[in-house]
C-alpha cells in the first residue's frame, strides 16, 4: 500500500513535469506502491497543497473498472468522515482514464518510521494516541465505514504528537484463493496488502469481517509501541497467519517491565481471538484507554506532590537543627560573658 511522504515544502516543485490530473496541478512525487503513486499538488480553487492518490492497475487487469468503482466509492464514503485525528479527503473520480483521490497534504511521519528511526514511546504517549485512534475509529464505525488495514504505516504522527488515520476505507478485506492444486494461497505476497502482522484473527481467515477488526488492529499497534515488537512474527506467511489465527502474545508488561498491568489488560483484551470477547466497540476500548490515562496521570501527580512535599519536610527539619544549633551556642556566648563579667566585678 502507498505511504505518504512528508516534510517536502509543497511550494517548492520537484523535478517531475507540470501536469493536470483534475483540477489539481501535479508539482512533485511523494512515494509509490503496488497500489500506485502519491504525488505532491496544488488546488488552485482554495489555494493549498493536496496529496493526489493514483489507482495503479495492473496490465490487462480484466477486473479494472471493478476495482476503480469500488476505489472511487470507498474513497467517497472516507471521504463522508469529518473527524481530527482521520485524513480529510477532498475528491475522488476517473478523469482521463486516470483514476485519483485528492486528500489532506500531511507533513511528518508515520508511526512504522518512527519506530524503525529508534523512536521510542512514553506508555502515556502510546494511551493517548492509541485513545485517539480509538475514537477516530468509533466515530467512522458509526457512519459505517471499516478501515480494515490499521497498522503502523496507516497512523500519520503530525506536530503536537496528533495521529491522523489515512487510507480510511480504502484498504481491502484480504482474500485467499486456491492455487493450481486446490490449495488455499495468499495474496499478501508481492501485492497491495504487505505484512499482514496487523490483521485480526478473522482476516487471516478469510471471514467477514466487522467494526471489531479495527479493534484487534489497533491493539496489534499498541502491542509494537509499547513492546518494540510485532505480537507476532514468521518467515513464511502461512505460518504467519497461522500464529495469528491460533497463538497467543506474551503480555507486553511481560516484555517491557515498565507498561503497567492495565494497560496490558487493555492491548491483551483488544487482541482477543474471538470477537466477542475484544472490547464490544472501538468507543468502548477509548473509554477504557481514557480511564487509564486519567488514572495514571492522577497517580503521577500525586508522586510528583508527595516528593515535593517530602522534601520540603526535610528542608524543615535541617532547618530546625540548624536553629537549635544556633540558638545553643548563642546560650553558651551569653553565658560565658555573664561569668567574666561577674569575675571582673570581684
Amino acid at each position: 500500500m502507498i505511504q505518504h511522504i512528508h516534510a517536502i515544502n509543497p511550494a517548492t516543485p520537484g523535478k517531475s513535469p507540470m501536469r493536470r490530473i483534475g483540477r489539481f496541478t501535479v508539482t512533485d512525487k511523494l512515494g509509490s506502491g503496488s497500489n500506485g503513486n502519491v504525488l505532491l499538488g496544488h488546488d488552485p480553487i482554495i489555494d493549498r497543497a493536496v496529496a493526489i492518490k493514483i489507482l495503479n492497475n495492473p496490465v490487462g487487469a480484466t477486473d479494472k473498472k471493478q476495482r476503480e468503482q469500488q476505489f472511487i466509492n470507498e474513497a467517497r464514503a472516507a471521504g463522508r468522515l469529518s473527524h481530527p485525528n482521520i485524513v480529510t479527503i477532498y475528491d475522488a473520480s476517473t478523469e482521463g482514464g486516470t483514476t485519483f483521490i485528492a486528500m489532506e497534504f500531511l507533513q511528518g511521519k508515520d508511526l512504522r518510521e518512527l519506530m524503525a528511526s529508534g523512536k521510542r514511546f512514553d506508555v502515556l504517549e502510546v494511551a493517548s494516541i492509541a485513545y485517539k485512534i480509538a475514537g477516530a475509529l468509533a466515530f467512522a464505525h458509526n457512519q459505517g465505514v471499516i478501515h480494515r488495514d490499521i497498522k503502523p504505516a496507516n497512523i500519520f504522527i503530525v506536530e503536537n504528537n496528533q495521529p491522523k488515520v489515512v487510507d480510511f476505507g480504502i484498504a481491502r478485506v484480504p482474500n485467499r484463493v486456491l492455487d493450481d492444486n486446490g490449495q488455499p494461497q495468499t495474496l499478501f505476497k508481492g501485492t497491495i496488502m504487505g505484512t499482514p502482522n496487523y490483521m485480526s484473527p478473522e482476516q487471516a481467515l478469510s471471514q467477514p469481517v466487522t467494526a471489531l477488526t479495527d479493534v484487534y488492529s489497533l491493539g496489534a499497534v499498541m502491542y509494537e509501541m509499547l513492546t518494540g515488537q510485532k505480537p507476532f512474527s514468521a518467515s513464511d506467511f502461512d505460518k504467519l497467519l497461522y500464529n495469528i489465527t491460533h497463538k497467543s502474545p506474551k503480555s507486553p508488561d511481560l516484555l517491557n517491565p515498565d507498561v503497567p498491568e492495565k494497560l496490558a489488560h487493555i492491548v491483551m483484551k483488544a487482541m482477543q481471538k474471538k470477537t466477542h470477547r475484544r472490547y464490544k466497540s472501538a468507543a468502548e476500548m477509548a473509554l477504557a484507554l481514557n480511564k487509564f490515562l486519567s488514572s495514571e496521570k492522577r497517580a503521577r501527580r500525586q508522586s510528583s506532590s508527595g516528593k515535593e512535599n517530602n522534601s520540603a519536610s526535610t528542608s524543615g527539619l535541617f532547618a530546625g537543627k540548624s536553629n537549635l544549633f544556633w540558638l545553643g551556642w548563642g546560650s553558651f556566648i551569653i553565658a560565658a560573658i555573664l561569668a567574666i563579667l561577674a569575675f571582673k566585678s570581684r
